[in-house]
């Protein structure tokens, strides 16, 4: 089993930058994939951007170019590093992972708020 605990979410201004980490622990060594993604209110939740060791990545159109995921050698935390933020950036953001080749895993931490102000 593997847990995962998000931090670095609040209240930022548009244009500002926020950098998110995800901390697995448990059997995180069997982890190979690691994502985020977000839920606004009324929204479904939505893939932001993933990464898989080695170092294949992959981002959603709407943040690319903004927003960027790096992983730690132990592969055990991943981040989330957020510029020029916008007002729709604001959502819960979600850590996924999973000890397979997906984006789409199984594991789920309990999510961290973003706020972006106009």
């Amino acid at each position: 089993q593997v847990q995962l605990v998000e931090s670095g979410g609040g209240l930022v201004q548009a244009g500002g930058s926020l950098r998110l980490s995800c901390a697995a622990s448990g059997s995180s060594f069997s982890i190979n994939s690691m994502a985020w993604y977000r839920q606004a209110p009324g929204k479904q939740r939505e893939f932001v951007a993933g990464i898989t060791s080695p170092l294949l990545t992959n981002y959603a159109d709407s943040v690319k170019g903004r927003f960027t995921i790096s992983r730690d050698n132990a592969k055990t935390t991943v981040y989330l590093q957020m510029n020029s933020l916008k007002p729709e950036d604001t959502a819960v953001y979600y850590c996924n992972a999973d000890p397979g080749a997906t984006w789409a895993g199984r594991y789920w931490g309990q999510g961290t708020q973003v706020t972006v102000s106009s």
